[in-house]
């Protein structure tokens, strides 16, 4: 969702799905995974085949513990295999479903979006993540084709036909270093185009040549957003939102902040207290820790050599999980650790006050935005163990202190 938008059951074993792995039609300026077909330079076809799709379907329905299986759909870009492949897809899960309940959600940037595509989504109930950067001068800056041009005239076509055919959808907004000063033009523009379901991420990539004191902010990428800009872009948001939108439309960042204000597992791993749950699988079934860490020293094997359920419980990923759980002592310290236990160790980039390493990025904008809210999520987490409706509690709230 990026991350994708849709959260995973709390089953033990998830896996995203990579059918094209790297492939794009798009060349977003910013994207972490278009590098990602380098690690399979020698390979001619970056496709699951039909027989890797039902040895994975097989292997992961048998492998849940509980009754939901979720199959989520990610790239590149998933529009890329034929609506063919995912109607095998089904036949294949409704083979080996048993007693499971499944569900299937896509990513998609949502330029080839069809009439056909969208009759299969909606008789098939998909939930589908549109990726999607707010209003057109803030979408062209960095979501442009692979011939330069700008894409978001193409994806409104293909929002118009998830609307058309009553696809339930949601929004996957990149926050970076342009659009971040602009946070309430950028969540109206959602509202004007009813998108209810809104996740905004934020654009932290490492430099390639970064700073050697692992503290300056040349550590990351020129479209990366700058912990600052991240803290007044939440308060911005946040502030816009309680007035008059809690309980019609959800920001995945402040429904995670609540969740971990009232001692709840969050939707989102990246705000959870451990990770290491969410594998995912390339085009030719390799499996990864994770999909920020698909590197070679992150791959854990191949399910045609083994069973991908030995891949969520082995040595290597209980190492992964530790990223999570090793936090510097400014961290560990910190009033507001439980509310992000230290973000996404993809993050952690810079060094502490003391010099320690291990600290995320953007931690100085995280600690801006709870200090902000948690009047809020205090007064909110109250009326929650009172048992009182919490549709309109931050608003009764907001009219408190006005």
């Amino acid at each position: 969702m990026d991350d994708a938008l849709c959260s995973p059951f709390s089953h033990p074993l998830y896996v995203m799905l990579k059918p094209v792995g790297a492939q794009c039609n798009l060349s977003c300026r910013y994207c972490y995974y278009l590098d990602k077909a380098d690690l399979y330079a020698g390979t001619a076809r970056h496709i699951m085949s039909d027989e890797l799709l039902e040895r994975f379907t097989r292997q992961y329905i048998e492998a849940q513990t509980q009754r939901e299986v979720l199959f989520t759909w990610h790239g590149g870009e998933t529009l890329l295999r034929p609506l063919s492949f995912y109607q095998k897809a089904l036949e294949l899960q409704r083979k080996y479903a048993g007693h499971h309940i499944i569900d299937n959600c896509l990513q998609t940037n949502g330029t080839l979006l069809t009439d056909e595509w969208c009759r299969f989504l909606k008789d098939n109930q998909w939930l589908v993540g549109i990726s999607i950067d707010g209003p057109q001068q803030f979408h062209d800056a960095y979501r442009r084709d692979r011939q330069g041009k700008g894409t978001f005239n193409r994806v409104m076509r293909g929002i118009e036909l998830l609307n058309r055919y009553g696809v339930e959808w949601n929004a996957m907004a990149v926050v970076n270093r342009m659009n971040a000063d602009h946070p309430i033009e950028f969540y109206r523009f959602f509202k004007s185009i009813d998108c209810h379901y809104i996740q905004f991420t934020p654009i932290v990539e490492p430099a390639r040549n970064p700073a050697t004191d692992g503290s300056a902010d040349d550590v990351v990428t020129a479209e990366s957003v700058r912990p600052d800009q991240w803290g007044h872009f939440l308060c911005a948001l946040f502030d816009e939102w309680v007035r008059q939108d809690v309980g019609q439309y959800y920001v995945q960042l402040f429904d995670a902040t609540l969740a971990n204000w009232v001692g709840v597992e969050p939707g989102v791993c990246s705000m959870a207290r451990s990770c290491g749950n969410a594998l995912v699988m390339e085009f030719n079934g390799d499996v990864y820790s994770c999909d920020h860490f698909v590197f070679p020293e992150y791959k854990l094997g191949n399910i045609n050599d083994q069973p991908i359920a030995t891949f969520s419980y082995g040595e290597q990923q209980n190492s992964f999980r530790q990223l999570k759980t090793t936090l510097p002592r400014q961290c560990r310290e910190c009033n507001f650790e439980f509310a992000c236990h230290g973000e996404c160790p993809k993050n952690r980039l810079v060094s502490t006050r003391d010099g320690e390493n291990g600290l995320n990025y953007l931690c100085k904008g995280y600690h801006m935005y709870f200090d902000h809210v948690a009047p809020y999520m205090d007064f909110m987490a109250n009326e929650l163990r009172a048992q009182r409706p919490p549709s309109n509690v931050m608003k009764l709230f907001h009219r408190s202190v006005e």
